[in-house]
């Protein structure tokens, strides 16, 4: 017997090509993680964060969580929006954020993590609910809008804590992971604008409500339906096993490169967004503020805690330098 005064609502069949892309995008994540894990110890000469073709890779990742957070969005709306469900999602996912900076800040006290994904995940899925009730081609708008915004305007006053999130700030502050609201938050408005087609469409629609045939498809269906839980646990495991081999002797450090300092940090600079002119002066006056020490003679080993302190302490003198 239904109960009185309770109002179902209509049930529609799960999409599983979008627990399918979510899982391709936390494979690719795992991927670049592993990566980062590998230059962490020593093992490749390769820097993810510095290397062009790295940087462009963790960026297309951000941006296809962001995508499908606003496809998720659109498909949490059908037939209403259950409240009780997104505010329990929304608390796990602040939550998850707040856990990993308390992490980050243990283990990276200077370059921990304030506002990665995952705060960028709980700013917009708030944000999305507003931009629901535009239509698609203001939501494509304001997209484009979001998109060049931080091209077009920047202000040191944006650099002050409680507001460089926002993505405004001539510099980007030193994190071990930064996606701001803007220009980030466009595609969230791009993933709305994409789920709304893909609902729109039948035949699409019909395709992504197909259950995955293949055993990996499958498995990545899975992954795509506990994505959350995945992207806490995957690189403690990862890291925690690199580190395993290490100690046993299993991986050995790669001998110390010849990197240029000044050639990998301007590369690392430019990837996270900042004008070449400005990070090729920065980086040349860190070269020369840490001339002959260690931190330039061996770019492929970890950095210690006094190590961070001082390169840390080297970019703040040359950041401030006229």
């Amino acid at each position: 017997m239904p109960m009185q005064g309770a109002e179902l609502k209509p049930s529609f069949p799960r999409l599983h090509g979008v627990d399918v892309a979510r899982g391709a995008a936390l494979v690719a994540m795992a991927v670049y993680h592993f990566t980062w894990d590998l230059h962490f110890f020593g093992l490749i000469a390769t820097d993810p964060v510095a290397h062009p073709a790295w940087a462009l890779f963790a960026r297309s990742i951000a941006a296809s969580f962001l995508c499908l957070v606003g496809v998720g969005l659109v498909l949490s709306e059908r037939g209403g929006l259950d409240r009780r469900a997104f505010l329990i999602r929304l608390a796990k996912v602040s939550g998850a954020a707040l856990l990993i900076t308390a992490a980050t800040m243990a283990a990276f006290p200077d370059s921990y993590i304030f506002f990665g994904i995952l705060h960028h995940i709980a700013a917009a899925s708030v944000l999305g609910l507003l931009a629901l009730r535009l239509p698609t081609s203001a939501a494509l708008a304001l997209a484009g809008t979001v998109f060049v915004a931080p091209v077009l305007f920047q202000h040191p006053a944006f650099s002050h804590p409680a507001l460089v999130w926002l993505g405004l700030a001539p510099v980007p502050p030193r994190t071990n992971d930064f996606v701001p609201l803007l220009p980030w938050f466009g595609w969230v408005l791009s993933g709305i604008a994409a789920g709304r087609a893909l609902l729109g469409t039948p035949r699409f629609a019909a395709a992504f409500a197909l259950r995955p045939a293949s055993r990996p498809v499958r498995v990545m269906a899975a992954a795509g339906r506990h994505s959350l839980a995945i992207y806490l646990l995957h690189q403690p495991i990862l890291i925690g096993l690199v580190w395993l081999a290490v100690q046993l002797g299993v991986a050995r450090p790669v001998p110390a490169g010849s990197t240029d300092f000044g050639t990998t940090c301007t590369a690392e600079c430019i990837a996270q967004g900042a004008e070449e002119s400005m990070c090729r002066r920065v980086c040349s006056c860190i070269v020369e503020d840490l001339a002959g020490g260690p931190l330039l003679a061996d770019r492929a080993a970890p950095l210690s805690p006094a190590d961070e302190r001082r390169l840390s302490e080297a970019i703040d003198r040359c950041r401030a330098k006229p």
